[in-house]
């Protein structure tokens, strides 16, 4: 019963991780779960309009303006990557 629900575990994962790809695995370092973190969050504010139109209220920006803004941040949304150690 045990390797039924094991396997029935295994097969949904690896089902979530092919129709989402923001889900992870076991090798994903930090800075990559943040980097989709902030753009799965950046891509969500310029695909809905109200949210978009809420920022530029409050930051006094044009809604283009804010739309390009989160369109750049995506780019880097946490900074270059950290450097990778050598060992």
């Amino acid at each position: 019963m045990s390797s039924e629900l094991r396997y029935t575990a295994n097969t949904q994962l690896e089902h979530l991780h092919a129709r989402y790809t923001g889900t992870g695995h076991a090798d994903l370092t930090k800075y990559d779960w943040l980097t989709h973190q902030h753009r799965d969050t950046l891509s969500s504010i310029v695909g809905h309009p109200t949210l978009t139109s809420y920022l530029a209220i409050a930051d006094g920006e044009s809604i283009g303006r804010v739309k390009f803004e989160m369109t750049e941040r995506m780019l880097q949304p946490c900074g270059p990557p950290p450097r990778k150690d050598e060992d």
